[in-house]
């Protein structure tokens, strides 16, 4: 044969081979490290050997120069997902030239390599296609013979029917003719013609297309499932020229869209039960129906049965119609066990709901608390005794906390409601869908808690939740009453608010009156009560038939009240506390405070005797000297106070943990300047105020006001700081009762019969030199101080708690309080009797309240020298009784 060199070579042949056939043109590159070289092979339309024989089909693997190969059998590669070892088979026996021997083995191994590997490839495709394809041919053909056999037996019958309604358009034409043939006899009359034997046929006719109608159907679906991946090859190969990207398989993009439309429409696991229990219903009905005796109508009814009870098919009779129920009733079991299935998760997300506090609230004229907090119970407590008058309320609590926490730390309270209901609901305040769940455009009142973070991060949650609210599309038909933790930030919420949004500043209002009561003994009791609902507070009410009075006489007008204020409509609204010879006009609302809204009434003038009171005017101020033991986020507010309430020469001691060196940078930061402080002088002290080594290098029993501050670092534990502040007043106390004189007489007739333990006496003895205020946080340890009698306390979260409780009843209360702990203006005082009476006159509590009115103030009650609590609007003002110079009066005045 004749090679791509000219060269010739013999070839041997053992036998004689098949024709030459024709070869196209191909290039086969191999090379060496030491020479690379192409070969092509070219053929003609015939070529001849000399033996008259043909090339192989296995020359495509060798050149023709090679010379034949042994025949060898064909071995079936299988698809491996490692790559076969290839190992190169021995190269059979040829006759080469003799020079050539060498460069033949080289190209040889090449091209032995190169058709292995391709031949290799080729046969894994071709195997892994024909294990893909063959395992279901035959299920396929099988498949395609029923469909033809049943299209081919659906032809028939409806062609036996055309046949037979000829037959019997034959029998109508040859009416009463016999025919008689081979002993067969037909006999037909007119009028005497039996349709049963023709419906007869058509029934079974009918039953067997119910038969090949099940039949085709589950077919042709079995089918669509089976072929399904092979459905969007066609699109996919008239895609590839415009695109390059990997089409998603049809069966990946149909579970897609059915989990899709699963997750989004809530009924769509109800639909698709119904519809796969009517398909149910329908395919066993008409495979009943072809199988039995009975109507379709009764076949559907048993098919039914079989669904719905899996026992009915016990006493059916015959194989098919056995097999047709078994398998609908099998059917039934699964479609029930779904509906099952089904039920119970409905039933378990709805409870799960309903524990999770995800359920809408629908109320209206309810309170919304909005957030968590420390002072939630308190604040609960208040809107319940609130609302005790009205036979109760409803309070909805929205936090992000789970609804059966809150319901457990709710109950924990141990306290009666008094028909309020508390509703909690897990959420975010932040979230518009949240705060629909809550009714939130329905609520009478808002009220949003402070959270635990510091003074800064809390008012900026404060004012994402106000502005949430602001966004709420259906408007707030309440107001909204924000506690703020710093001064600074009120303007902002302000701002953003509007005139809806009321704030408390409650860290500022409480460091406020622990200066009042450090400078004024008792005055925190009275705060209490007048704060609460449970004793008198501020109501706000129009009474037209005062109009044209002075206050003067409106201040008597009540024998259950006592008038503080007015609300000037001219002006408006402005509540003016302590008018100053005012007279009521059209419009005008009457400030009091009273026992409940609907406890008091105007009533007839009284006949009282103004009289004439002492002339005492107010002692001069003398220097004080006040402890600071703590450290509080608002101490720079609290020194400003001090300079204004103290007497020049004043000394404020400073003792806490805090280095000297970041304290005057704090108190710089906070706006306090140090170098323009006229009437104090700072000193500090650095020290542990639990450790009693420290407290004793300090003057003790020197000061005359000593106020424990529940410290910053302890805030977020109202457990901790409070057993902090505790023990802070122990030592403190025990230190001062070993170092100041005793005083048996006033100590004896203050706590008289109370405590036989000798170092509680000594410490009530150190108590009436000096006042000691400790802020504390948890109600519960206000039993542990005030059963000692050792030391006076502000509960600053518990009167928050009251603040919020009032302004969220009635937000004009909001000024009136803003007022009364502001620096300047009215004030809540404590006044010795001598300012009223003389010792032991006679006198009822409207001639005090007009001897007030004489020195510009308005006194809305006492305590007497032998009681413990004062008693504000008190009952029976018009009765006389003796007043004593021990005793002391309350008022409202502007503390010139």
């Amino acid at each position: 044969m004749p090679n791509s060199n000219g060269d010739s070579s013999p070839s041997v042949v053992d036998k004689p081979e098949r024709p030459p056939l024709l070869k196209k043109f191909r290039t086969i590159s191999g090379g060496s490290s030491r020479s690379q070289s192409k070969i092509s092979l070219s053929g003609t339309t015939s070529l001849e050997s000399r033996n008259g024989g043909g090339i192989h089909e296995r020359d495509w693997y060798y050149p023709s120069f090679l010379g034949p190969h042994t025949a060898r059998n064909r071995v079936k590669v299988k698809a491996n997902p490692k790559p076969p070892k290839l190992e190169l088979p021995p190269l059979p026996a040829r006759r080469a030239a003799p020079g050539r021997n060498s460069e033949m083995k080289k190209v040889e191994q090449v091209l032995l390599l190169k058709s292995s590997s391709s031949s290799t490839t080729s046969a894994a495709a071709n195997s892994s296609g024909m294990n893909g394809l063959g395992g279901s041919a035959v299920l396929y053909l099988l498949s395609i013979a029923c469909i033809l056999s049943v299209s081919m037996t659906i032809f028939q019958l409806i062609k036996v029917e055309k046949l037979q309604g000829e037959i019997f358009e034959l029998r109508r034409v040859c009416n009463a003719i016999s025919v008689v043939h081979d002993n067969d006899l037909t006999v037909l009359q007119h009028g005497n013609f039996d349709f049963s034997t023709y419906l007869g046929g058509a029934t079974a006719n009918s039953r067997g297309m119910a038969l090949y109608t099940v039949v085709v159907v589950l077919m042709i679906l079995f089918m669509l499932f089976k072929c399904l991946d092979y459905f969007p090859q066609i699109s996919i190969y008239v895609k590839r020229a415009k695109s390059n990207e990997e089409e998603v398989p049809l069966n990946k993009r149909i579970a897609y869209r059915v989990d899709v439309f699963f997750s989004v429409y809530p009924y769509a696991k109800l639909l698709a039960l119904l519809f796969a229990t009517m398909l149910l219903i329908g395919f066993g009905g008409l495979a009943l129906y072809s199988v039995s005796d009975g109507s379709l109508a009764e076949a559907l009814w048993r098919s039914w049965s079989f669904v719905a009870d899996s026992g009915n098919h016990a006493d059916m009779v015959g194989a098919g119609t056995r097999i047709v129920s078994v398998s609908i009733s099998a059917g039934g079991m699964l479609i029930f066990a779904m509906m099952l299935g089904l039920v119970s998760d409905a039933i378990s997300e709805k409870v799960d709901s309903w524990r999770k506090g995800k359920s809408e609230v629908i109320e209206k004229n309810h309170v919304l608390i909005l957030g968590w907090s420390d002072k939630l119970g308190s604040l609960l407590k208040q809107l319940a005794i609130a609302n005790k008058s009205l036979g109760g309320g409803v309070v909805v609590v929205l936090a992000e906390r789970d609804k059966e926490e809150m319901e457990l730390d709710i109950a924990k309270l141990e306290f009666d409601f008094m028909g309020t209901s508390v509703i909690c609901r897990s959420g975010s305040p932040l979230i518009l869908a949240d705060l629909k769940k809550v009714s939130v455009s329905k609520a009478r009142a808002i009220i949003v808690l402070a959270s635990n973070e510091n003074a800064d991060q809390s008012d900026a949650r404060a004012l994402r939740v106000v502005l949430s609210l602001t966004g709420v599309k259906e408007g707030l038909s309440g107001h909204v009453v924000v506690e703020m933790s710093d001064l600074d930030n009120e303007p902002l919420v302000k701002l953003v608010g509007g005139d809806l949004i009321e704030t408390v500043v409650a860290h500022d209002v409480i460091g406020r009156l622990m200066i009042q009561c450090a400078l004024q003994p008792g005055l925190a009791q009275i705060w209490e009560d007048i704060l609460g609902f449970e004793n008198a507070e501020f109501y706000i009410k129009r009474w037209p038939q005062l109009d044209g009075m002075s206050f003067e006489d409106v201040l008597i007008s009540f024998p259950d009240a006592v008038p503080c204020g007015v609300k000037v409509a001219a002006n408006g609204g402005k509540i003016i506390l302590n008018p100053d010879d005012y007279v009521l006009k059209d419009g005008d609302e009457v400030l009091v405070i009273a026992e409940d809204d609907d406890t008091y009434s105007p009533g007839p003038l009284p006949e009282v005797r103004k009289g004439f009171f002492p002339h005492v005017f107010s002692a001069p101020k003398y220097p004080e000297k006040i402890l600071f033991c703590g450290w509080r986020r608002d101490i720079d507010d609290m020194i400003m106070v001090l300079e204004a309430f103290l007497a020049p020469g004043s000394e404020l001691w400073m003792f806490n943990e805090v280095p000297e060196i970041e304290r005057e940078k704090k108190l710089t930061d906070g706006g306090l300047d140090l170098s323009g402080l006229v009437n104090l002088r700072i000193v500090h002290r650095e020290g542990n105020a639990v450790i009693r080594r420290h407290l004793e290098s300090l003057p003790l029993e020197s000061f005359d006001s000593i106020l424990i501050l529940a410290d910053e670092s302890l805030e977020d534990s109202i457990v901790h700081s409070d057993s902090r502040s505790l023990a802070t007043l122990l030592l403190i106390r025990d230190i001062q009762s070993k170092r100041l004189p005793c005083k048996e007489s006033k100590s004896t007739l203050r706590h008289i019969g109370f405590s036989h333990s000798s170092w509680i006496r000594e410490m009530q003895k150190a108590s009436d030199k000096s006042i000691i205020i400790s802020e504390i946080l948890d109600s519960r340890t206000r039993n542990l101080v005030s059963v000692s009698r050792i030391s006076d306390y502000v509960l600053s979260n518990e009167l928050v708690s009251m603040a919020l409780a009032m302004v969220a009843e009635d937000k004009q209360i909001n000024r009136v309080l803003e007022e009364l702990f502001a620096e300047e203006g009215n004030e809540m005082c404590i006044r010795p009797a001598e300012f009223y009476v003389y010792d032991q006159e006679e006198l009822c509590f409207y001639n005090i309240m007009l001897r007030g009115r004489q020195r510009k103030e308005i006194v809305i009650g006492y305590r007497l020298a032998t009681a413990e609590r004062a008693i504000i609007n008190p009952e029976h003002k018009e009765t006389p009784r003796k007043w004593s110079l021990d005793d002391v009066f309350v008022v409202i005045s502007t503390g010139d």
